[in-house]
């Protein structure tokens, strides 16, 4: 069974102590995640330790980096390295957002360079891909998003890319307000596995999540989650408002 997964993106957002709060709130509640289940907390680095610490001893629950440098060691200044997350224990990285390809201008090919980073220290990429508004009002997300999963995916073997989990993200949703509704999700995510199909075979492709990510909140999450290929979110916003999330994570299937 494909594992299903909330994975909360802070971004840059909250001080220590919000940040402390907000953990302290969730965590009120009695989550029931199955074995194939997850909820993933990608925070701000400088706030790694106190998430893990809060997590210690809680089933199917990580923290996670928003993002890594695709050298392992050097003179880069200001920068964190994947083996750096691995030695404190991070086992998820989120690469590719569409934030660090839009400011960062991080490339197709430089983020083939961050997925080898990861799977080199045995973890989990959490790689996003989606299309911007323009490229969905003309109606060519499949090629574009097509494009990005083969630039910076397909170099992969079938044993590396089950270990990869897939965030689709439609960039004219994050932080608008707007949604895909559950049948565009669902029809997108649907073409993703298909492109995994065609280069790797079904059985690989139908072991891939992927996760939406564009204004996911407590209210559609469980009509996304629905959706025969949709295994969770990434989730934004909503996952600062402890309520929000802790709904969202019940959503799963």
């Amino acid at each position: 069974m494909r594992k299903q997964i909330a994975a909360a993106n802070w971004k840059m957002n909250l001080s220590q102590s919000e940040a402390d709060s907000l953990l302290n709130e969730l965590f009120q509640t009695a989550f029931h995640l199955a074995a194939h289940q997850e909820a993933i907390f990608a925070v701000p680095s400088i706030y790694i330790h106190q998430t893990k610490a809060k997590l210690a001893g809680k089933q199917n629950m990580y923290v996670a980096a928003q993002n890594c440098h695709q050298k392992n060691n050097g003179a880069f200044t200001g920068e964190i390295a994947a083996p750096m997350f691995a030695s404190v224990g991070v086992k998820h990285i989120v690469l590719g957002h569409s934030e660090r390809r839009e400011y960062f201008t991080e490339s197709d090919a430089l983020l083939a360079e961050k997925v080898n980073a990861v799977l080199a220290i045995d973890s989990t990429p959490i790689f996003c891909c989606g299309e911007p508004l323009d490229i969905r009002e003309a109606g060519n997300q499949n090629i574009f998003v097509e494009a990005q999963l083969k630039n910076s995916l397909f170099h992969l073997s079938a044993e590396q890319i089950v270990k990869v989990v897939i965030a689709y993200e439609p960039i004219w949703a994050i932080g608008t307000g707007k949604t895909a509704t559950s049948e565009q999700a669902q029809e997108i995510h649907a073409y993703i596995r298909s492109v995994f199909a065609s280069k790797y075979g079904q059985s690989i492709a139908d072991q891939i999540s992927i996760l939406y990510g564009g204004s996911v909140k407590a209210a559609n999450a469980k009509e996304l989650f629905s959706q025969p290929d949709v295994d969770g979110g990434l989730v934004g916003g909503a996952s600062l408002i402890a309520s929000e999330f802790t709904a969202i994570i019940n959503a799963l299937q």
